[in-house]
């Protein structure tokens, strides 16, 4: 491993009357860095899905570019789970900085393949946009893992679901600038560099505006980022609040290698496995919901674009408010178990489902169907990342999370959602389409009761 990743050494703890005082500082400005760092990785990601169009009206295929579309959520789900591992064995205050960097700069070169080489080279341009996503995707999974080393370090089991909770709102932050991002990008400084050439102020805006922006909050970060409380010369957070889980031991505190991570802790863990699935029809739910709203609701019930797109937004505006209560009531109503408000929130959203299938000609009550899918479906998207934490030892959480995201974007994503639900629409019509979201619902809800016992005894203090 580069010496610049590995972990900074434990400093000894500085006197007793200076560790509270220092500790809730560090805390806040950790939460904040991480906070602002992950939602900078959301100004860097999925911006090629905005530019299609603009890339279509200039003579790329629109099935090519979708090839290379899809390069970046493959590259995703296989870099979470295994930058993870590389994650826990390195200093988050460099990783989480350095890979936002690095997706920031193979964002800015998406600009090379259409002014330098351009429609006339199409297929070099296409192999050339597929590889620069690609990497895109690959550093954009540097993101959530360094976080979740953070999380678990500077916050204990009985406060994180809450805390996680918050924390999860940067990504709807950092997605939610991306428009007026490439908005105002391109009108602010399109003609810089393309003069009156106006067919390319998109460029500005959908990749060097925002990537630029992301360079700056990775500086910001790397501010205010600490690797660990040790590093900081204060005592575990455990020790500090007195909040010791079942499974603690003093070997959490130190970095594990690679075969230690993940043949002792993670892939011989079977509630890791089953909350892996889970998470797969949960995201199936997620995205298949999501990702076909608007062409359900266009073409099956004809609906306008400004009807489909206001049902679309209110679907991920909810998601905040539900996002938060969930992790609060994780912690505050179910002690910090996860599975039964999991559950319990799956539960609602296929009552939901089955409302916005059944009363679909409704507008009204198709757009209360999808505010309360997205109210309800991001709280258990949130937990079960949370949950993976909790189930594995701190120094082996980026790695557990890893494979709970891996599941979700690669298998629920890409193949169930995406593939399989589009795949299923075309072939037997729609309403099959709502039969095998709510069968998802029901096989998450199964996967997660598989955990319910043992959490609950992983919980009991010893």
């Amino acid at each position: 491993m580069w010496k610049i990743l590995q972990p900074p050494a434990f400093k000894q703890e500085i006197p007793a009357d200076k560790i509270n005082d220092k500790y809730k500082k560090m805390r806040l400005q950790v939460f904040i860095g991480a906070f602002i760092g992950y939602a900078g990785y959301y100004l860097v990601r999925k911006n090629f899905s905005m530019a299609i169009p603009e890339l279509a009206g200039l003579g790329f295929d629109t099935s090519e570019l979708s090839i290379v579309l899809s390069m970046n959520a493959i590259a995703y789900a296989v870099s979470k789970f295994l930058m993870g591992s590389v994650s826990d064995r390195s200093n988050a205050r460099v990783f989480l900085p350095l890979g936002l960097i690095l997706a920031s700069l193979a964002m800015m070169f998406m600009i090379v393949p259409v002014t330098l080489i351009g429609p006339e080279h199409k297929q070099l341009a296409i192999v050339l946009m597929a590889v620069l996503n690609f990497l895109v995707g690959w550093f954009n999974g540097m993101g959530w893992p360094p976080c979740g080393r953070v999380m678990t370090h500077w916050f204990s089991q009985n406060e994180r679901g809450t805390k996680m909770s918050i924390w999860n709102c940067a990504h709807n932050v950092g997605g939610a600038l991306v428009g007026p991002m490439a908005v105002y990008g391109a009108i602010w400084f399109g003609s810089w560099f393309f003069g009156a050439n106006a067919q390319l102020y998109f460029l500005i805006g959908t990749y060097l505006f925002p990537a630029v922006v992301s360079i700056f909050i990775a500086l910001l970060a790397y501010v205010l980022i600490r690797d660990t409380p040790q590093s900081c010369g204060l005592p575990s957070v455990e020790k500090w609040r007195n909040d010791y889980p079942a499974n603690y031991s003093a070997k959490q505190e130190e970095v594990l290698s690679t075969r230690e991570i993940f043949f002792k802790y993670v892939l011989n863990n079977k509630l890791l496995w089953f909350i892996a699935i889970a998470n797969a029809f949960v995201y199936m739910v997620r995205y298949g919901c999501l990702d076909w709203a608007p062409t359900y609701l266009r073409e099956a019930q004809g609906y306008d674009i400004k009807q489909a797109g206001w049902a679309y937004f209110a679907y991920e505006f909810a998601a905040i408010p539900g996002t938060l209560i969930c992790g609060w009531l994780s912690d505050k109503v179910f002690h910090g178990r996860r599975a039964l408000p999991t559950i319990l929130f799956m539960a609602i959203v296929a009552v939901f489902i089955f409302l916005y299938w059944q009363f679909s000609s409704n507008y009204i009550i198709v757009t209360m169907s999808l505010i309360a899918i997205g109210f309800f479906i991001y709280g258990p998207v949130m937990l079960i990342g949370v949950q993976a934490l909790d189930l594995a030892p701190k120094n082996a959480a980026g790695t557990a999370a890893g494979l709970t995201g891996f599941f979700g974007y690669f298998l629920g994503t890409a193949i169930l959602a995406n593939i399989v639900i589009g795949t299923v629409a075309e072939a037997a019509g729609w309403d099959w389409t709502f039969v095998l979201l709510i069968a998802a619902c029901l096989l998450a809800i199964l996967f997660m009761a598989l955990t319910y016992k043992k959490e609950g005894e992983r919980r009991q203090n010893p």
